[in-house]
């Protein structure tokens, strides 16, 4: 019987480089979470447009997906690394 008494971060999904699909699939949230931005900021109104005088497009999903695009740039950070 195999005890084990710690546990190795670079062992983990995520960690490094992932081969195969894995990896691939790593790559592709960033420009997925950006082309969802660019989509919402084009197709979506304000639902209080009337409301607000200077309602930034930036607000809401656009900001959301945004954000996950740029949290998401890691595995595309590592590629250009090498």
């Amino acid at each position: 019987m195999r005890v084990m008494l710690h546990h190795d971060a670079g062992d983990c999904a995520g960690s490094g480089s992932a081969p195969g699909l894995a990896g691939w699939l790593g790559l592709a949230g960033s420009p997925t979470f950006a082309l969802m931005a660019l989509w919402s900021a084009v197709t979506s109104a304000p639902p209080d447009l009337f409301c607000m005088q200077h309602a930034s497009p930036l607000t809401g999903m656009t900001a959301m997906y945004l954000l996950m695009s740029a949290f998401h740039l890691a595995p595309w950070l590592r590629l250009l690394r090498r």
